[in-house]
């Protein structure tokens, strides 16, 4: 029987050799990931081949024949695929350097980059994430991987809330990494406090310089102050009695601000006010026009009010009113005001000159009364004259030409009698 060229032969038993292992398919160019897929499948049946057995007996180191040629070269072969696919497992393997969150450990990945390792870690890293080297970054044996997880932090800075971001794990850290100065700050957490993964609220007010004018002095202190009240109890002043501040008390002092303290004295004080009367005015047909007459006489009303007297660092302030009472209501004045058309003229009086008798009696002024008050108008009638020829109320609160018209009237009646005399006038 011929023997094939992968038989061996010792004595009469025949071995059959190690099955080749089977061919692993090459990944595509650039693949990484298949890549490190094909450097594993090379090396897993390397490693799983088992070696042939050896007949008992069989001298080492006989002289080699044809027959003992044909044994070792498949012998040489296997051990030489043996080396090259361990050769290719270890270099794939790296020894790698892993810190989260300041917690390192060391590891054994086949991860070309740190993306993969992180992938591998299970690792999720988000936008406010750091990774260091960044995450497209090769990978090689002994490098390290730093890994600090983003932490939300509700933060209050000297009144002023937002919310901001940071990766230290410490309120000290956090505050450095912000920049914010803590010297002579305060903090309503520890600065060696944990910040956690869920976050944290804080609230940090700085130390400010505010200067106070009180009393004609002027002091400046360091503060970290939440209110302007605060701040003057640091500074030593006292607010008393109606005292306040230039800017209200419970506002935040700000850096640089200058607050003036306000010693306030006053007293209260109550008026009695008058209040004006409305007039209504109807219209009346019965009545020349342009004549008024008062129907109702109008009566202002009257309040009790109080003011507030204050001196402020002894200068007298305007009254402030701070309260008001009515002690009486007005009353309304009504009034009739005439529509019906005065007469064009007066039989018998209208070529005399009305104009001289006026100038004379009042100065043509219609609304003239002499020094007693009984006579009154254009022409200087008394009341009772006025009314009986017609008029209504006084004469001097008629329209002139309604004056004219009733002396006029006056005169046919009378003829020039009632101006002993300024009635001269009337004939030029």
């Amino acid at each position: 029987m011929s023997e094939s060229p992968f038989t061996a032969v010792y004595g009469s038993e025949t071995l059959a050799p190690d099955p080749e292992p089977a061919a692993v398919p090459a990944p595509r160019t650039g693949d990484r990931r298949a890549a490190r897929r094909r450097r594993s499948a090379e090396a897993g049946p390397a490693l799983a081949a088992p070696t042939g057995r050896r007949r008992r007996g069989a001298v080492a180191g006989a002289a080699a024949g044809p027959g003992t040629w044909r044994r070792i070269v498949p012998q040489a072969l296997v051990v030489a695929f043996l080396a090259g696919g361990t050769t290719a497992f270890v270099a794939a393997d790296k020894s790698v350097r892993l810190t989260v969150d300041g917690e390192p450990r060391t590891l054994h990945t086949f991860a070309d980059d740190v993306d993969e390792l992180l992938d591998a870690e299970g690792l999720g890293v988000g936008p406010h994430d750091l990774v260091a080297p960044a995450r497209t970054e090769a990978l090689g044996d002994g490098d390290e991987v730093v890994v600090r997880h983003g932490r939300p932090v509700r933060l209050t800075l000297d009144g002023q809330s937002r919310q901001v971001w940071t990766t230290a794990d410490t309120v000290e850290g956090a505050l450095r990494q912000l920049g914010i100065r803590v010297e002579g700050a305060y903090l309503s957490a520890p600065r060696t406090a944990a910040v956690p993964r869920a976050g944290l609220t804080l609230a940090v007010r700085t130390e400010r310089s505010v200067t106070f004018m009180a009393d004609g002095r002027e002091s400046t202190i360091r503060t970290n102050a939440a209110t302007v009240q605060e701040a003057l109890g640091q500074a030593g002043i006292t607010l008393q009695g109606q005292d306040t501040t230039s800017v209200p008390p419970a506002s935040f002092p700000r850096d640089g601000q200058t607050v003036t303290v306000l010693r306030i004295t006053g007293t209260r004080e109550v008026r009695e006010e008058r209040i004006p009367y409305a007039t209504e005015k109807t219209e009346d047909d019965s009545l020349f026009a342009g004549t008024e007459v008062v129907e109702r006489a109008g009566r202002p009303g009257a309040r009790r009010v109080t003011y507030v007297l204050r001196t402020v660092n002894g200068v007298r302030q305007k009254p402030r009113k701070v309260a008001e009472e009515t002690v009486r209501d007005p009353v309304t004045q009504l009034v009739k005001v005439g529509t019906r058309p005065l007469p064009t003229s007066v039989a018998g009086a209208d070529g005399l000159d009305w104009g001289a008798l006026a100038q004379c009696e009042s100065g043509g002024r219609p609304s003239a009364t002499d020094a007693s008050g009984t006579y009154g108008g254009l022409y200087q009638f008394d009341v009772r004259t006025w009314q009986s020829l017609g008029g209504s109320g006084r004469p001097q609160d008629a329209p002139g030409p309604e004056q004219t018209f009733r002396a006029k009237k006056l005169y046919v009646q009378r003829g020039a009698t009632p101006w002993p005399h300024c009635g001269r006038r009337l004939y030029g």
